[in-house]
């Protein structure tokens, strides 16, 4: 039972983060600011601002249910078998 639970957090978010990430790029279609990212060994294209913005919500409602999902107590454990 928490297994299924867990593969049902897992799916969650990772189903919401892509609809987020679906409507993010349906979004910055149109917006004329597009700064760079240097990343140390080189930079990204020009990327709409907003993109960026929102990139970094849908990664971090992936991981975040991710990480709900991988730190689910485990209901029927025995104690001392920790």
């Amino acid at each position: 039972m928490p297994m299924l639970l867990r593969l049902r957090l897992l799916l969650a978010s990772l189903g919401g983060g892509l609809l987020l990430a679906l409507v993010l790029c349906l979004g910055a279609q149109n917006l004329e600011q597009r700064p760079r990212l240097w990343l140390g060994v080189g930079s990204t294209p020009p990327l709409p601002a907003g993109f960026l913005v929102g990139l970094a919500l849908v990664v971090g409602v992936i991981s975040g249910g991710s990480c709900t999902a991988l730190l689910l107590p485990r209901a029927a454990q025995a104690p001392g078998r920790e």
